[in-house]
């Protein structure tokens, strides 16, 4: 057994260390959106364009992770958080130094996608890299931080968009180079030590993997331009799967498998990856769908709309502390199942509100549900990793990360169809009641319901802002109800008190 970390060195450096390196993944996931007006307008990107420049990164970085986690596992935790960091800030760089002209739209994808597979190659070895440092009955306050801080910097990445495009949207990649400076010092001063073992790399189980994430992910990313029954969005979700199953029937026959299939029989690994699931089909949405209602419901600015994430910030940095305590404490199955509990009641009383369009009626409701999600998520993603042997925690890593985002596409995608048929709906009887007729009501919804976040307040009728704010309440309601089953799994799958520390396999050292 390796020390937890080597002479005079200190684990919460090298917590810190990991912490800068992965804050850009999270920030990343939701700054561009903000600025994605200004960038599309300053280098005359088309429509596809633009929506590439957002979702290319995602896809790389989901359809990469569990490469990225088996990498680490194979070739050293250290190296590949350092290469990691390095690609991604080389990739944000060159992403704010996009020029103007015929070339703007191929360089912008190109970086954000390069982008996406820098912090696929980061974030599994930097949690790797913290598992390794603390003792298991450690982990649950060191990755409460970690997730806490992580998940901060989700909310938080809206409200600092808003704030560094005022200045110029290049800004908003440029920040990440001095964060990557941090990480890289506090890499090289900590030196974090870890367990590897080298092994083959799955390339024909990579071939597979990677393209089976990306077709599913962007064919829910499409559903809401497509539509669900149009034939690309169906052929690429099942295409998408088709690869999935081919790839575990390779996984099952290969000596040395990208993905280790086998540990899904783990029923705790697998109990904790369904909650994950369940819950982040509502944890990265919401922040979506909070700001746009409050900017086309209740009138505020984008700048304005992102600060009631702080509220949520707020609740689910102060719960995951608690959570993460009480994992190290009793367990995973208490602090997941109430974390749930709380989350589905916060977002049930938070619906109750919206529709009163008072602003201020809401924050604690906002704050619970954000602790309710504090409170889980953290001790979830920790109990499952702690599940792997410690030769295999990038690849477990690797395995939440694709499962927690491949969630959020989903989440996005039928939400999104939830809030745009409930507006639909009510829009078209709100023509009807102002006196349009009924023949001429449903299309006229249809063009007002493509409104989005942006439009001036005052263009926007009462009407209007109330119909968008029960498309919110009925979001709200089905996320209410998603926490609800994700407690039952959890409160039926999982097993009370402490795991035990597995048993260390022989392995190479990070010197």
């Amino acid at each position: 057994m390796i020390p937890r970390v080597g002479a005079g060195q200190s684990r919460r450096l090298v917590l810190a260390a990991m912490i800068f390196a992965v804050s850009m993944t999270f920030i990343d996931q939701t700054i561009v959106s903000i600025a994605a007006p200004n960038i599309q307008r300053e280098l005359g990107l088309t429509s596809t364009g633009i929506q590439w420049a957002i979702n290319s990164y995602l896809l790389t970085l989901a359809a990469l992770f569990a490469f990225g986690g088996r990498l680490a596992d194979t070739v050293g935790h250290r190296r590949m958080v350092t290469l990691g960091v390095v690609t991604f800030a080389v990739a944000s760089a060159l992403c704010g130094l996009t020029p103007k002209g015929g070339s703007a739209e191929a360089w912008i994808v190109t970086f954000r996608a390069i982008q996406g597979v820098g912090g696929a190659l980061m974030f599994p070895a930097a949690l790797a890299i913290v598992v390794q440092t603390f003792a298991l009955h450690e982990r649950g306050r060191a990755l409460a931080l970690f997730f806490g801080i992580a998940g901060g910097l989700t909310a938080l990445g809206p409200a600092l968009g808003g704030f560094l495009t005022q200045w110029t949207w290049r800004a908003i990649f440029w920040v990440n180079v001095p964060v990557a400076v941090i990480a890289l010092i506090l890499i090289w001063v900590s030196k974090p030590v870890t367990e590897y073992r080298a092994a083959r790399m799955d390339y024909r189980g990579l071939a597979v993997f990677a393209p089976a994430v990306a077709l599913s992910i962007f064919g829910f990313q499409q559903s809401a331009t497509w539509g669900w029954s149009d034939a690309r969005t169906i052929g690429c979700v099942v295409g998408g799967f088709a690869l999935l199953a081919v790839f575990v029937l390779l996984e099952r026959r290969t000596e040395s498998p990208l993905i280790d299939v086998r540990i899904f029989a783990i029923k705790p690994f697998r109990v904790e990856n369904l909650v994950l699931f369940a819950s982040n089909l509502v944890f990265i949405p919401v922040f979506f769908f909070a700001s746009e209602y409050q900017q086309l419901s209740l009138g505020k600015s984008a700048s304005s709309a992102s600060l009631v994430l702080l509220y949520f910030f707020i609740g689910f940095v102060a719960a995951a502390q608690v959570g993460g305590r009480m994992l190290d404490r009793v367990g995973a199955k208490r602090p997941v199942v109430i974390g749930c509990v709380l989350a589905a009641v916060g977002y049930w009383l938070w619906a109750r509100e919206v529709t009163g369009l008072d602003g201020g009626a809401q924050v604690g409701y906002v704050i619970l549900a954000g602790a309710g999600m504090g409170f889980m998520l953290g001790p979830s993603s920790t109990d499952a990793v702690n599940r792997a042997s410690r030769l295999s925690y990038g690849e477990a890593t690797g395995i939440t990360q694709t499962v927690r985002t491949y969630a959020a596409s989903l989440g996005l995608a039928i939400l999104g169809s939830l809030s745009v048929s409930r507006l639909d709906s009510r829009l078209s009887t709100s023509l009807v009641a102002q006196g349009l007729p009924r023949s001429q009501a449903g299309a006229e919804a249809k063009t007002i319901s493509q409104l989005r976040a942006g439009t001036q307040p005052g263009a926007i009728p009462h009407f209007v802002r109330a119909d968008f704010a029960y498309s919110m309440q009925v979001v709200l309601h089905a996320m209410a109800a998603i926490m609800a089953v994700a407690a039952v799994i959890a409160l039926t799958g999982l097993r009370r008190g402490v795991q035990e520390e597995p048993v260390a396999s022989p392995a190479f050292e990070e010197a």
